[in-house]
Formats: C-alpha cells, structure tokens, sequence
C-alpha cells in the first residue's frame, strides 16, 4: 500500500498564530510510522536556549521569522535571520538567543531512537516496591523523554526542564 502525501502545517498560520511571549513548541510531526521528527518552535523576544549537545541525531534548521544567534561549542556566532538553513551535526554544541523580535524556527530530524534497556551485568537482588519514575525526565512542553540523566533543556523543543 502507498502512503499518501499530505499537508501538515500552513507554516504562515502557525506564525501568525504564536503570542508575543509564548515560547514553545507551536507545531509537531505526530503521525505513526513516521521515519522524520519536526518541529516549530518559538522563543520570545531574548529569551533563550541553553548551551545543549545533541549526540545522537543530525539536526537541520530552518530560521522561519524574527532573528537572533546560534553560540557554537568552538564560541562562534552565527547570525540567524529569516530563510536560513543551519545544519547541526551530532555532538556539536549550541546555543540559541533570539533577538528583540523573537526567533521562530523549524527543525527536523531522523526520529529519534527509543529507549533501549540494557541487562545488568550483575543483576541487583529484588528488594521489592515500584519501578523508578521517569517523569522528571519528561519534557513538560513536547513530552518527550530525554536519554539525559540529568537533562537541562529538551534536545527536542529547547524547553527548559523544570529545577531539581
């Protein structure tokens, strides 16, 4: 059976569409099946993302309005301004500011890989009660869970995790 194309975004609706000081995720790929992650995703004016490293995905994006800068790992800076296309190889470090007028962008990925559980090499003796939670681990803006132990901001939508 062939899958059908579809649209999945009117990409001027989403912006018009955003709040001045909303920051977020405004839109995500959500169907099944799907070998593609994407997402649009706002900041307002000056706010940020975050120095982050993604080590599992190349991540492409795609600057849709307002402007602002991406920090490398190595300290550029590079200017982000409407219709450009950055690439961001895995393990590079970055950090993202928006400028005055906010910064609204689109990135897209290969899904990402879900979790994998691994045997112990020795297992614990079984001391009874529940499972560890993993809610902390759950971006409270797109709901994904980070492979980070420890994660600061969502490599998927830049949003900040709650403090510890």
């Amino acid at each position: 059976m062939n899958a059908t194309p579809q649209v999945m975004a009117v990409l001027a609706e989403l912006l018009v569409s955003a709040a001045p000081g909303e920051r977020g995720a405004l839109w995500h790929l959500a169907e099944q099946g799907r070998e593609l992650d994407a997402n649009v995703v706002h900041l307002p004016p000056d706010a940020g993302v975050g120095e982050h490293q993604e080590d599992v995905l190349d991540v492409l994006l795609v600057v849709l309005a307002g402007g602002g800068s991406l920090r490398t790992g190595a300290g550029d800076t590079l200017e982000l301004a409407p219709t450009k296309v950055i690439w961001l190889p895995r393990t590079s470090r970055r950090a993202l500011e928006a400028g005055p007028e906010g910064l609204t962008y689109l990135t897209v990925h290969r899904r990402r890989p879900g979790l994998t559980i691994k045997q112990a090499v020795r297992a614990p003796a079984y001391e009874g009660g529940e499972a560890p939670c993993m809610l902390d681990l759950v971006c409270p803006e797109c709901g994904r869970l980070s492979a980070d132990r420890a994660p600061r901001f969502c490599s998927a939508c830049g949003e900040a995790f709650p403090e510890r």
